[in-house]
Parts: structure tokens; C-alpha cells; sequence
């Protein structure tokens, strides 16, 4: 069985949740897959895959998750890899395919990364700080999208399952 590792960067629980759902739609694909944040996951060569998804802030990719990408990047690139973005606050990520932020489109050069994905985001009404409490007074909702979650995951585990060909 495959093990799959989900490492994620989240402020205020969203993004968390969110990775909560890819894991579960991993696991019910059959894989064995361990959702941790990023800052306290361990190193990627235990895992035969890995998922780093990050909340969206002012257009910025959740710090812990670049982080967790730089650190690795020499064993992320033996892996398959995907990269995962929460944030936007309206059906957007549904509608379609979003380009990636500029760090996340320039990790998945880094590394090699086999897909990016970004998923509507979560902000609840009474969120703290500046600019999340002047956003939520009318923006406050949540997009994250189980079917979204599904369909991703279902693009993952056909991508691990397809026969690659071998590099020399």
C-alpha cells in the first residue's frame, strides 16, 4: 500500500481542514496517507507520495508550506508530488482551473511537481487581525468544495496508478 504524506501551512484552520479532505479522499482510493501540519512533518522520504497544500494570504502561499517545500526539494523531486493552494473566496477555484500563485508556480518547477490545484478557501465571520476581520464582514463563507476534493483525489490515484516510463 502506498503511503501518501499531507503536509499543509494554515492560519486559521481552513487550509487544515482542507487537507483533512484530500487525506480522506487519498484514503478511500485505498492509500495509507498521514495529514500533518507542515511545520511538524517529517522529511518525505518515508512517504512514496506527497500532497503540500498552503492557505492563500494577500496572494502569498502559507509560509510553513514554502518552507516545507524548500527544505525537501532534493527528495520532492524523486517523488510524485502535488501542490495544493486555498484561498479564493468565491466559486472561482470551481468554475476553473486557476493559475497557480507565483510561489507555488515557481515550486512546482523547482521540484518537479506532478500537478497544482487551488480549492476555494474558508473565512469565518469573526476572524482576527488585519486584513482577515475588514475581509470577513463581507466575505466571510466557506468554498471548499468536497466534490472538488473528490475529483483531485481521483486525478492522484489514477496518476499514481498510470505506468511511467522510465527515465535514463
Amino acid at each position: 500500500m502506498l503511503r501518501i504524506l499531507v503536509a499543509y501551512g494554515s492560519k486559521d484552520g481552513g487550509t487544515a481542514g482542507l487537507a483533512e479532505m484530500i487525506g480522506d479522499a487519498l484514503a478511500d482510493h485505498g492509500y495509507d496517507v498521514e495529514v500533518l501540519p507542515a511545520g511538524k512533518a517529517p522529511p518525505p522520504e518515508g512517504y512514496d507520495a506527497v500532497v503540500v497544500a498552503g492557505a492563500l494570504y494577500a496572494n502569498h502561499w502559507h509560509r510553513s508550506a514554502r518552507r516545507y517545500v524548500r527544505l525537501h526539494v532534493k527528495t520532492l523531486r524523486t517523488r510524485p508530488v502535488w501542490l495544493v493552494a486555498s484561498g479564493p473566496l468565491d466559486d472561482s477555484a470551481r468554475k476553473g482551473n486557476l493559475p497557480a500563485v507565483p510561489h507555488v508556480a515557481e515550486l512546482v518547477e523547482r521540484i518537479g511537481a506532478r500537478g497544482e490545484v487551488t480549492f476555494g478557501g474558508r473565512l469565518l465571520p469573526d476572524a482576527k487581525g488585519f486584513p482577515a476581520s475588514v475581509m470577513a464582514r463581507t466575505h466571510a463563507g466557506d468554498w471548499r468544495d468536497a466534490d472538488h476534493v473528490r475529483e483531485f483525489a481521483a486525478a492522484v490515484a489514477a496518476d499514481l496508478a498510470a505506468p511511467r516510463a522510465a527515465t535514463s
